[in-house]
């Protein structure tokens, strides 16, 4: 059984790869193939690239499941400067900032800028989004009613709190984006749905209490 977490060390540059947040979204091998290529062992070289297109390449990765760390001066992942939510249709929140996990069953204390997050009720792995979105015949195509012409906020922490059974509030300054990209909220609080029966997807209208949703 392969180890939930592998390290792969390369002269100017570490990669780490988190298998547990990992959701098959392909944007490391589309990115480059040179450094991700699951038809060899390792999957990953990071000496087949430079440091920088390696560095820009995981930072293609939404969940959280890929990061890095120069070892040539070159520093750590990128800070993401604004909060912000993009809900993917028929798949999860994919969500980007200074996040800030609570009261959430977190393993993965390095997730510090960006995660995806189920909105289907369907993982196993909640709050984070394993996939199963596909096999449960989620449907929703990310559109959303809302708009804001606002400009992007300060950035500052963003809270994201999980409630037993319930939906995951966000506290802090965030945007969130329509599947099409189009901003479609700006606040500092929002509750979003991640049982997936909300009417009014991606904001939690209290469906979840309807079908006895459970969180585990």
């Amino acid at each position: 059984m392969k180890e939930q977490v592998s390290t792969y060390t390369g002269k100017d540059i570490e990669i780490v790869y988190d298998r547990r947040l990992c959701i098959h979204a392909a944007e490391c091998g589309r990115g480059s193939r040179a450094l991700f290529n699951v038809e060899k062992d390792p999957w990953c070289d990071p000496d087949a690239v430079s440091a920088d297109v390696a560095a820009a390449v995981v930072e293609r990765c939404p969940t959280g499941a890929l990061r890095y760390k120069r070892l040539d001066d070159g520093g750590e992942d990128t800070v993401v400067d604004f909060n912000s939510v993009m809900v993917s249709p028929d798949g999860p929140l994919y969500v980007k900032g200074d996040l800030d996990l609570q009261n959430i069953n977190n393993p993965f204390q390095h997730i510090q800028s960006k995660v995806a997050l189920c909105r289907c009720g369907a993982s196993g792995n909640k709050p984070f989004c394993d996939g199963s979105h596909g096999k449960a015949g989620f449907k929703d195509s990310g559109a959303i009613a809302s708009d804001c012409t606002a400009e992007s906020q300060n950035p500052a922490s963003l809270k994201i709190k999980g409630l037993k059974n319930g939906p995951l509030v966000f506290e802090g300054p965030v945007t969130i984006h329509a599947a099409s990209g189009r901003k479609a909220f700006c606040g500092d609080k929002t509750a979003l749905c991640r049982c997936g029966a909300s009417n009014n997807k991606p904001f939690c209208d209290g469906r979840h209490m309807a079908i006895n949703f459970e969180t585990g």
